[in-house]
């Protein structure tokens, strides 16, 4: 399509699906990748984790041809509008990408674009891989227990959106229809009451868990945990596990085990080449992510329990500057890091690049590029090792050293070229 604002680079490649049952891609050496800096800070890190990935892919014979598109406060500049058709065209167009964050009102004003950008793409999969990088500070004593990738749902439970506001006459009519129709009858308070509506689907939950067993199954990850409420909540998240049960003898076969069949059949002795799908319930196992870290590998759970899951387990490993992210969908997927625009630091040149550059990272690795991405991480673990790291570390570090967030990218590059 032709682009009217965002400028489509004369040089590069469009990413194309090359198996559409699969969802496989054709990646030339010299992909055009759109970009969206982001927000506040996103001035700041977008740029820097442009750096580090150039010079990832040159160093392995490939290059980037970016396409900077905009939403949030630079599309409202440029469009008089948060989220620009130009935008989700270019993602769709070519198939895989990465965004800085944009900053969601609390209470009012316009809803989540990280949000809409989700669901307008399908990108059904939000992907939060959780490890330990050496050098960063963090709360518990051995940081290096975690490695944990959590597939949260990004369509339904709370993200569908369905809900009404107390004091209107729309939420009057679903509390009638609760009360009087369906025979909730003590189920809702008097008075102004706000009702929102959790919907979990077998389409939804299926193609989410499918993502998460077969990456454990092309990682070498030994088990996929199913984490919900299913105690309480009997015909949501209860399906959920129910279907992901439902999935993995469908599907799977001999690949994968339940953990009954583990300690029936095997007598706790996991066989070599399966992966083993248990679940949880999602209190307990905000606590066994501290008390039994290193149990858990993969993890497939509905959109709010991932939301807490993955921030306690980034907390774990260093905190959200850290913790990259990535969202899958059907031959496409869009990087973005865990954290928010932090307007109060944009353009400050300050603020830890970290989670943004590993979210890049996983884009590498999305397109195949496993030595490209294998270079991000080992540079961006040298740099922290040695304490040459940006003010929220060298603040909680002795002897460590200082540097702004442009320094901190530069030196990166630096390693990059050294490692390569």
């Amino acid at each position: 399509m032709s682009y009217d604002i965002a400028e489509r680079p004369e040089e590069g490649e469009a990413i194309t699906l090359a198996d559409e049952e699969t969802g496989e891609l054709d990646v030339p050496e010299n992909p055009i990748i759109p970009i969206i800096h982001g927000d506040g800070i996103g001035t700041d890190v977008g740029p820097a984790a442009q750096k580090v990935l150039d010079a990832a892919a040159e160093a392995t014979g490939r290059s980037i041809a970016w396409m900077r598109v905009f939403a949030g406060e630079s599309a409202r500049e440029k469009y008089d509008e948060n989220l620009p058709e130009e935008t989700v065209e270019a993602f769709r167009e070519f198939r895989v990408g990465i965004k800085g964050p944009l900053t969601t009102p609390v209470g009012s004003g316009f809803r989540s674009l990280n949000v809409a950008l989700r669901k307008t793409l399908d990108l059904y999969a939000n992907v939060r891989p959780t490890y330990h990088l050496d050098g960063v500070p963090s709360p518990v004593k051995n940081p290096e227990e975690m490695d944990m990738i959590t597939f949260r749902e990004n369509t339904e439970d709370v993200y569908a959106g369905i809900e009404w506001e107390a004091g209107t006459d729309e939420v009057e009519r679903v509390r009638e229809f609760v009360e009087d129709e369906m025979g909730f009858d003590s189920t809702i308070h008097d008075g102004p009451v706000g009702i929102g509506v959790k919907p979990i689907s077998e389409f939804g939950s299926k193609r989410l868990i499918r993502q998460a067993i077969n990456y454990a199954i092309n990682n070498d990850r030994d088990s996929v945990t199913l984490v919900h409420k299913g105690n309480i909540m009997k015909f949501t998240e209860a399906a959920f596990r129910d279907w992901g049960y439902e999935l993995a003898e469908e599907e799977y076969g001999d690949e994968v085990i339940t953990e009954d069949e583990l300690w029936d059949e095997y007598d706790g002795e996991q066989p070599d080449g399966t992966v083993v799908v248990k679940d949880r319930i999602a209190d307990n196992m905000l606590q066994q992510l501290l008390t039994r870290t290193s149990d858990y590998s993969v993890i497939a759970t509905m959109n709010l329990n991932g939301d807490y899951m993955s921030d306690a387990a980034g907390a774990q490993i260093g905190g959200l500057g850290i913790a990259p992210g990535i969202n899958f969908g059907e031959g496409k997927a869009l990087a973005e890091p865990v954290h928010g625009s932090a307007p109060k630091y944009a353009g400050e040149d300050k603020v830890n690049p970290t989670a943004m550059i590993l979210s890049g990272r996983e884009m590498l690795d999305y397109l195949g590029w496993n030595d490209a991405a294998d270079l991000v991480r080992d540079a961006v673990e040298a740099q922290i090792s040695e304490g040459r790291v940006t003010y929220d570390l060298e603040r909680q570090r002795e002897g460590a050293t200082k540097l702004a967030t442009s320094e901190f990218a530069d030196e990166i590059v630096e390693r990059i070229h050294d490692l390569a």
